[in-house]
């Protein structure tokens, strides 16, 4: 696997874009995890109701047991507490409800910023990247062999611009069809040029 180009300038940009492309993710993980709190912080009041309506619950339970031992009266005076208890515990669990969604839409939003700055990683800058990784690495395993220069060769002449291909005379496509080896070594060296790879003489 050929990870970076042999000559100094194609390395170093794609180090630097390499090195570009890991800071933007961990900036935007850094900005999800910060979202995540921000929206996290929504969920205080509903922890605060929950604590709240427990503590009130409790307590009006406990008086309610207490008025429930005075005789005579006692099982009608506990209802009142009975039913404010109930509607504490009600407010309880609707605070812990209002924490639950909290959670889930503090999550959610994190994930969502997330997604689009690393989907431009995943679907732009990766397939580029390790599509080069696989033609300069194929194009370093035939560089020196005879029947991979022609390939190289070929393969100039099939993409590389027409202005590039005139620098190596007019008569290029000829000579290379005639199997000139001057010819094919030019065709190989501009391929290999730009892949950013250095040309290995035989």
């Amino acid at each position: 696997m050929k990870i970076y180009a042999d000559r100094p300038p194609t390395a170093v940009r794609q180090l630097l874009t390499d090195l570009a492309v890991v800071a933007w993710v961990a900036l935007w993980i850094r900005a999800g995890l910060w979202v995540n709190d921000m929206v996290e912080k929504l969920g205080v009041p509903g922890a605060k109701l929950e604590s709240a309506g427990g503590g009130i619950a409790d307590n009006l339970s406990d008086a309610g047991t207490k008025v429930g031992g005075v005789p005579l009266v006692g099982d009608e005076l506990v209802k009142p507490f009975e039913g404010a208890a109930s509607a504490a515990r009600s407010l309880a669990e609707a605070g812990r409800q209002q924490q639950d969604v909290v959670d889930t839409l503090a999550v959610v939003v994190a994930l969502v910023a997330v997604a689009v700055p690393l989907s431009l990683v995943l679907l732009g800058w990766l397939p580029r990247r390790l599509r080069w990784m696989r033609r300069a690495a194929a194009a370093s395993a035939v560089r020196d062999q005879p029947a991979g220069r022609d390939l190289l060769a070929l393969r100039a002449l099939a993409s590389q611009p027409l202005t590039r291909l005139a620098t190596l005379g007019p008569d290029i496509a000829q000579s290379w069809r005639d199997g000139d080896p001057a010819a094919v070594d030019a065709l190989a060296e501009l391929e290999l040029r730009r892949l950013g790879l250095r040309a290995r003489r035989r």
